[in-house]
């Protein structure tokens, strides 16, 4: 994780190939704005408050759900970087059929666990882990 994120758009200059970009656009939940950090993946995941603190006590600077979060009154609260498609207020069914750290794809992009994610209001990329940041 960067003390300071570095921009998407500047990334996106200096990178050129190496950055994959993904192609959804997400909106910005999270008291956090922009965010950078090793990917841990998750399948069947929603994300509320509850979570979202945990995420902020777990030293995670930020999480990218693609699909609907709740609570986002108090999400954006939460000093952690949260972005989604949008919200639903549905809890979730806790029913254990998730995966924790196996590639998952979508955007254009498959984000894997080890890789570097860059967050911010101009998008979401991804570094390989074997690419250097200034």
């Amino acid at each position: 994780m960067h003390a300071t994120p570095l921009p998407t758009a500047d990334l996106a200059d200096e990178y050129g190939d190496q950055l994959r970009v993904c192609d959804v656009q997400f909106t910005s939940y999270g008291a956090v704005r922009s965010f950078s950090g090793p990917i841990r993946t998750g399948r069947t995941a929603l994300l509320g408050d509850l979570m979202a603190e945990r995420a902020r006590d777990n030293g995670w600077a930020g999480v990218v759900i693609h699909g609907a979060l709740r609570d986002a009154v108090a999400l954006a609260g939460v000093s952690v970087g949260v972005q989604a498609l949008g919200t639903n207020p549905r809890k979730s069914g806790k029913a254990g059929h998730g995966e924790v750290d196996v590639p998952v794809s979508f955007g254009g992009v498959t984000f894997a666990p080890g890789d570097v994610l860059h967050a911010d209001e101009d998008g979401v990329v991804l570094l390989p882990a074997s690419a250097s940041t200034r």
